[in-house]
């Protein structure tokens, strides 16, 4: 008997269109993974307290419906996962629970931060938030977006890389969101 044997039936959820329930261990991997960019079973048993045949449970779990993937690794039996990148094509029901996963961890992310910066070391207790509208067309946002991504293009080896990462450096969360402000429902009742 395997792991994927002692599934109850609400996990049996591959290709039958429905959610994978929400779970303690699972919530707990994706916010490590969210913090550390990969990581194996083993590594996230010893950081979260659970032995490694439940994260490697888990971590497959997720996999399966399309949360994370494996992360590109030199061979062995360790298998590094990653939460999965998605193309900037958006299209179905997946990409948007996707999208509302990942913007829900960035959001919960931002909370603990805010409570629990003054426990950073002194040269971290500030951060970089800042937010601006610009009237754009589609094409212009797809470039800003584009700037953006090239811009930090540099430093995403560091997260396969650890050798590659400068002392001091920690993870650091960078997010942007670009989207049309849409008008308020009382907006249009206003030119009518």
């Amino acid at each position: 008997m395997t792991e994927d044997d002692v599934e109850t039936p609400n996990d049996r959820t591959r290709g039958t269109g429905e959610e994978l329930r929400e779970h303690e261990v699972r919530a707990h991997l994706l916010d490590l993974l969210a913090e550390v960019g990969t990581v194996t079973a083993t590594e996230a048993a010893s950081r979260l307290g659970y032995s490694s045949g439940l994260c490697s449970f888990h971590l497959r779990q997720l996999a399966r419906h399309g949360y994370i993937e494996e992360a590109p690794h030199s061979g062995g039996r360790a298998r590094p996962w990653r939460l999965k990148r998605h193309s900037p094509v958006v299209g179905g029901p997946a990409d948007d629970q996707f999208g509302d996963l990942a913007r829900g961890l960035e959001d919960e992310s931002w909370r603990r931060w805010l409570t629990r910066r003054d426990e950073a070391p002194a040269g971290w207790r500030h951060d970089e938030a800042f937010s601006a509208v610009a009237y754009l067309t589609p094409e212009e946002m797809n470039r800003v977006a584009d700037v953006i991504r090239g811009a930090l293009a540099p430093y995403h080896d560091r997260e396969q890389r650890p050798l590659a990462r400068p002392d001091g450096a920690l993870p650091v969360a960078l997010i942007t969101r670009l989207f049309p402000l849409l008008p308020h429902a009382t907006d249009h009742a206003d030119e009518g």
